[in-house]
């Protein structure tokens, strides 16, 4: 950081100036969609925005025909777009190249820095500690929170001198370089994990043992460890699961009703009407009744862990909203080799899975770390003294 300190001492040992945001913008461009001369626009989605790399991967031609009436602002290379209502609120990236005529959709305001800012520093303004508490204190709607563009341009950001700018945004560059290196690592991870997984678990029918999985393991159902109160607090101690994506929704207070499990006596929770499934090691509680848990029958010679990957090379969609595992999945064919192949095929699938999946270890606590540490750099290098009025 010594070069930054001497950049500072060279040109505002005095403190830096702090402006409303929209006073270091240049004024945004408006076009009707009725006015576009070759008749067709291409349409930002800013919810394909990527929330770690900030890459936008969907834009979509739209014709001005079945476009809206209303104008829309234009989109130039170097301009920084900040969602404004959810589901794109607080996400932003950078349009790193020029498209004649293209249209921002509504959802978001069209961020151009004027020659006092550069594009990545304000790039990392928007993504800073800061910014984002304001927004939080700033938006307005409980259930559908948005923010307006007026609102986004009072925020009061630092504009030390452009050499300054220059040096901070490209150590910051580095740090959000490196997490997308880290990111694309785990996505190819990933993939390898899930083609070693289906090819591990690919048998022809003439040379292993066949059953079904509702042979194998048997069912509880949640209504007992439902939790009652949905008041969750970080600081309690039982986490609140679903057998969707979200997994861990909050943690609850309530000491009764809790499911017991352990790394010695775990459990697969089922989502009924997705076929989602979790395996789960720890006590907790459960959100709603629409899940089964799901536990070897005694005695059957099958490695749980084996058949819980399986379960995760299943194709399954289901085709009605109905309850999933007594009707149809639990009827689905589980080839059941040898215990020690299955033993085998469990330790390999499991160095695949700590790598990209364990919080504490593997790519994700490499990616957590620099995240973290992204976060501290970016923070103290946008806080500076503030010139005096």
């Amino acid at each position: 950081m010594s070069k930054i300190d001497d950049l500072i001492k060279q040109y505002c040992p005095d403190g830096v100036v702090y402006q409303e945001l929209g006073r270091v913008l240049k004024p945004k461009e408006n076009i009707n969609w009725k006015s576009n001369a070759s008749n067709t626009f291409q349409y930002i989605d800013l919810s394909s925005v990527d929330r770690v790399t900030h890459n936008i991967s969907n834009t979509s031609e739209i014709s001005s025909e079945t476009a809206p009436s209303r104008a829309q602002q234009i989109v130039r290379s170097g301009d920084v777009l900040f969602g404004t209502t959810r589901p794109t609120l607080k996400r932003y990236t950078v349009i790193d190249k020029d498209f004649d005529g293209q249209i921002a959709s509504t959802g978001f305001c069209v961020l151009r820095p004027s020659d006092e800012l550069l594009t990545n520093f304000l790039f990392h303004l928007i993504g800073s500690f800061d910014f984002n508490n304001y927004v939080e204190f700033t938006q307005k709607g409980a259930s559908y929170p948005s923010i307006s563009d007026v609102e986004v341009k009072k925020f009061k950001i630092p504009v030390p001198p452009l050499e300054v700018q220059r040096e901070i945004a490209n150590i910051l560059d580095k740090f959000t370089s490196l997490e997308t290196e880290l990111e694309a690592e785990l996505e190819a991870r990933k993939k390898q994990y899930e083609f070693y997984r289906n090819q591990l678990l690919s048998f022809d029918e003439s040379v292993t043992h066949w059953t079904t999985l509702g042979e194998v393991l048997g069912y509880e159902q949640p209504s007992k460890y439902i939790v009652r109160s949905t008041e969750y607090n970080d600081s309690y101690g039982t986490p609140v699961l679903t057998a969707g994506q979200s997994f861990v929704l909050g943690y609850t207070n309530e000491a009764d009703g809790i499911y017991n499990s352990s790394e010695d006596n775990p459990v697969v929770i089922f989502d009924d009407f997705t076929t989602s499934s979790h395996w789960v090691d720890f006590d907790f509680k459960v959100k709603s009744s629409a899940m089964k848990m799901l536990r070897p029958k005694r005695s059957m010679g099958v490695d749980f862990r084996y058949v819980y990957h399986f379960m995760k090379t299943i194709k399954y969609s289901p085709q009605d909203h109905a309850r999933q595992w007594i009707s149809r999945y639990s009827q689905i064919e589980l080839p059941l080799p040898t215990e020690a192949e299955q033993n085998r095929i469990v330790s390999i699938l499991d160095k695949f899975d700590a790598l990209v999946n364990d919080i504490t270890i593997g790519l994700p606590a490499e990616i957590t770390a620099r995240r973290k540490q992204h976060e501290y750099y970016r923070n103290k290098l946008l806080t500076f003294q503030e010139l005096p009025a």
